[in-house]
C-alpha cells in the first residue's frame, strides 16, 4: 500500500515580468487503488497542480510538501520522482523528433527497471500493450508525437502507462480531443492497468465525460487555487447539472 499526500501546497507560476500565485494551500491524500478526480473551470489551477508535482521548472513551490510513501518528492529531480513511482500524462505531450516510440519507451523502461529488457521479450511486451490500445504496430517506428493526431498522442501516453506501471498516475485532461471510440479505448487502458497493479490515479478534468468511463472514489473541486468542495461521484453529476457557479461563494 502506497500513499501520495499533498500537504498545504502553494505554487506560483513564473512569468516574464512577474510571478502569479496559482495554488493556495492544497491538501489531498490518494492511496493505492484509489481514483480521485480533480475538477474545476479553466484557469482554476488543475494543471498547475499536476505539473508542479511532476517538477516542471516553470512552477515554483512557495509552501507545503508532497509526500510519496513519506518522502518529500519536491526535493527530488524529475527523473527521481518518476523512479519513485510518479507518472504524468500531459495535456499537450511534446514532440521528440528523431526518437522512435520504440526506443523512447525502451529507454524509459530501462531507467525505471534498472536494466534493459531483453529485445525479444521487449518486442512481445510492447506489442501486447499496443494491441490492448488498438495501436497499429507500425506506430512504434514513428518519432515520438511527431505528426500524431490528438487521439494518437493520448494513446501513446496510456501506452507508456501500460509499460511503466507506476505507483501513482496523474492524467491531465486525458479526454481532451478524443472521440467516443478513442475515449473508451484510453479509459479501458487506464482501468486495466489500475486493476492489475493497484495503481492510484488522479484524473484532472473540467467535464464529467471521462468519469463516466473511469469509476472514481472521490471528486475534489478546485476554484481559484483552492479545494472548495469534495465528495463522491455524485458531486461530478451535480457539476454536470449545475456547473461551477454553485461553488462561487465558497471560492
Amino acid at each position: 500500500m502506497s500513499t501520495l499526500e499533498i500537504r498545504d501546497l502553494s505554487v506560483q507560476v513564473l512569468m516574464e515580468d512577474e510571478a502569479k500565485q496559482i495554488l493556495k494551500g492544497i491538501n489531498l491524500t490518494i492511496k493505492s487503488g484509489e481514483t480521485h478526480a480533480i475538477m474545476g473551470p479553466n484557469g482554476s489551477g488543475k494543471s498547475t497542480l499536476a505539473y508542479s508535482i511532476a517538477g516542471h521548472p516553470r512552477y515554483e513551490i512557495t509552501g507545503g510538501e508532497v509526500l510519496l510513501d513519506g518522502v518529500n518528492i519536491l526535493e527530488l529531480s524529475v527523473d527521481e520522482r518518476a523512479k519513485a513511482g510518479l507518472f504524468l500524462a500531459m495535456q499537450h505531450p511534446v514532440e521528440v523528433p528523431g526518437v522512435s516510440v520504440s526506443n523512447f519507451l525502451r529507454t524509459a523502461v530501462t531507467a525505471l527497471r534498472g536494466e534493459a529488457p531483453k529485445l525479444r521479450e521487449w518486442v512481445s511486451e510492447m506489442k501486447g500493450a499496443m494491441n490492448g490500445l488498438s495501436i497499429d504496430p507500425a506506430f512504434s517506428e514513428r518519432n515520438v508525437n511527431e505528426g500524431f493526431s490528438g487521439g494518437e498522442r493520448k494513446r501513446h501516453e496510456i501506452l507508456q502507462l501500460e509499460l511503466i506501471r507506476p505507483k501513482f498516475a496523474i492524467l491531465d485532461e486525458t479526454d481532451s480531443g478524443l472521440d467516443v471510440d478513442a475515449l473508451k479505448i484510453v479509459s479501458d487502458g487506464v482501468n486495466r492497468v489500475k486493476s492489475e497493479t493497484d495503481m492510484g490515479v488522479v484524473l484532472i478534468t473540467h467535464t464529467i465525460r471521462l468519469l463516466r468511463q473511469i469509476p472514481v472514489d472521490k471528486v475534489h473541486v478546485i476554484i481559484d487555487g483552492k479545494i472548495v468542495a469534495e465528495g463522491g461521484a455524485e458531486l461530478a453529476e451535480a457539476i454536470d447539472n449545475a456547473g461551477y457557479e454553485q461553488f462561487a461563494v465558497k471560492a
